[in-house]
């Protein structure tokens, strides 16, 4: 198939902070925002209370908080074996083709541990964790005792991939514990996992919806499946296909306008670990060469980040004593006077959601700057 057109990165840039809410706030319901981003990550408690305020028009804790408790949002692993936060709806309708990811990645972790019974391990694990909610503390030391001389990690794996299970919630300040207990997903639920239903051609086109255009390695780096180039071929033509400047390929569906290059992007600030960094192979229309290793660290642990122009311009972090909250802002560069004013605008705005949440009254809720370095 020809391309449709060649996208500068500018406009790569553009679509995809379009399609994740952050050139203009959106109206919808933070249930919505979810499946828009089919999923929110949700390794660290606060991010996806921080990634839905960035996104959407008068959001407060309680607007998510509430969905969880209610259990119309859940905590699960999901793509990558990553935490993530669903509706239960979307869960129910993903977690199937999701398996497809967890079974490779129990493949490559487990290989070389020894020879381990799977159904023996499930088959004790959903009786144990059905009986009540367990932490993998509790899990780890129940198996230690029973099977001494399984490798405990295969173990453990086994039951991250094998068993859908849901994070239970505490109704701590952000909803999570930081020893959470895990119940088995349809008795959280109350309903069925279909694990047997997977659908790659709709999963697929709902990432290009929320973060195309987008290269089979970004698909591959965001759902952790291999060898999807293959699997896509059979629905390839009825997508568009873009070239960037390298005459690299891009995929989309072609009911998604492009926008501009020139575009305004306002300030954002981003939380640790957001979906727009991690979902993509190598996207430096977003984070440029020269800073990749300060917003992805060794340890995995991926800073929260400051936009302007659309671009990853510096780091943020959260300082916090018995009374009050700061938000440190650490610039890469000089910033324009202009977006220096917008993001301690913006700052203000977040550092008061984060006090209240924390329960710090907004006279001890400050931004302060840290020297670009």
């Amino acid at each position: 198939m020809a391309a449709h057109r060649t996208l500068t990165a500018r406009e790569l840039n553009r679509a995809t902070l379009a399609r994740q809410g952050l050139l203009e706030r959106q109206t919808m319901t933070p249930a919505a925002m979810i499946e828009q981003m089919v999923g929110i990550h949700a390794q660290i408690p606060n991010s996806p209370y921080i990634g839905l305020w960035t996104r959407l028009q008068k959001f407060e804790r309680y607007d998510l908080a509430r969905l969880i408790e209610g259990r119309e949002v859940v905590k699960a692993a999901m793509m990558r074996g990553t935490l993530h936060l669903f509706t239960a709806d979307d869960y129910l309708r993903v977690r199937g083709t999701i398996q497809f990811s967890l079974d490779q990645s129990f493949a490559t972790i487990t290989r070389g541990r020894g020879d381990f019974d799977v159904a023996k391990i499930v088959a004790e694990a959903r009786q144990f964790i059905g009986d009540e909610p367990r932490t993998f503390a509790e899990i780890t030391s129940h198996f230690e005792a029973l099977m001494p001389d399984t490798d405990i990690g295969a173990i453990r794996h086994t039951i991250r991939t094998q068993i859908p299970l849901i994070q239970v919630a505490n109704g701590s300040t952000w909803s999570y514990p930081g020893n959470p207990k895990f119940a088995l997903a349809e008795q959280w639920l109350k309903r069925p996992i279909p694990l047997e239903e997977a659908n790659l051609r709709e999963l697929f086109t709902r990432y290009l919806r929320a973060f195309g255009p987008a290269t089979i390695a970004d698909m591959q780096q965001w759902s952790a499946m291999t060898k999807l180039k293959e699997a896509i071929a059979p629905f390839k033509a009825d997508l568009v296909v873009y070239k960037d400047e390298a005459g690299k390929e891009y995929l989309d569906v072609p009911e998604m306008p492009m926008l501009d290059g020139e575009s305004p992007a306002p300030v954002r600030f981003l939380p640790e670990l957001d979906n727009l960094l991690v979902c993509h192979s190598t996207r430096i229309g977003v984070v440029s060469t020269a800073y990749r290793a300060r917003i992805y660290p060794k340890n995995g642990r991926l800073a929260a980040t400051i936009l302007t122009d659309g671009l990853v311009r510096g780091v943020w972090r959260i300082e916090k004593s018995k009374k009050a909250v700061k938000l440190m802002i650490e610039p890469f560069e000089a910033i324009m006077s202009d977006d220096q004013h917008a993001l301690h605008e913006e700052g203000e705005r977040l550092i008061r959601f984060i006090g209240a949440a924390e329960g710090v009254g907004d006279e001890n809720a400050a931004v302060e700057w840290v020297k670009a370095k």
